[in-house]
């Protein structure tokens, strides 16, 4: 077996890389498994770079890391706006919110705006293998990806991604909450299949698992 530490404590984002790395001889850790209580300082400017920031802290741990960071990006915005989240997802006013206070702040920032307003998560990832550093982050995805964000949110929650909780669909019209991949139609499962299986050879390809 290979360890394989997942720089995050976010159980979405363990959840979703692990499935990832489902098939391989990698054996998944978190920072609790290692007993890490330390946090990276996060200055990166895009996702990806913020995601490389937290790899190379993580690599003081673990031979093979994996992390992840995300900028949400609101069309409705200006990208000079104060209001534009870009990477300070959680802390939009420069405090950082739980997933209750996300969801208040973000259906707030929603009703401002008519009661909807569209948006697009922009991902990277970083992996640190025996100390080299690789990236991946794909803004066609991105744009290809956009959705609503809503003032009413849904009761379910998916916890570390609380804004599940008020984005829909702009195919379906269902809350992200809601859907399974059976849900969304034919040519956008074809879409998520392409994006995740090119995610998959990036991570199988930079950690060097069989």
């Amino acid at each position: 077996m290979t360890d394989v530490l997942i720089g995050t404590t976010n159980p979405s984002k363990i959840l979703r890389f692990s499935g990832l790395l489902r098939d391989t001889d990698a054996r998944i850790l978190t920072p609790s498994d290692l007993n890490i209580t330390a946090v990276p300082e996060e200055n990166g400017t895009t996702p990806a770079e913020n995601a490389a920031v937290k790899a190379a802290f993580y690599s003081r741990y673990c031979d093979r890391v994996l992390c992840n960071d995300s900028g949400l990006y609101i069309s409705d915005l200006p990208l000079s706006d104060p209001r534009q989240p870009g990477m300070h997802v959680r802390s939009p006013g420069g405090e950082r919110l739980d997933d209750d206070g996300m969801i208040a702040y973000y259906a707030a920032l929603a009703q401002s705006l008519g009661g909807r307003m569209t948006a697009c998560y922009l991902d990277g990832v970083a992996v640190c293998c025996q100390g080299v550093i690789s990236t991946y982050m794909d803004e066609e995805e991105a744009r290809n990806s956009a959705f609503y964000m809503l003032c009413a949110p849904h009761p379910i929650r998916h916890p570390g991604w609380p804004l599940d909780s008020l984005s829909i669909s702009p195919r379906t019209g269902r809350y992200f909450v809601e859907e399974t991949r059976e849900d969304a139609p034919q040519e956008d499962n074809v879409i998520f299949d392409a994006y995740w299986q090119k995610l998959r050879a990036f991570l199988l390809s930079a950690l060097k698992l069989g």
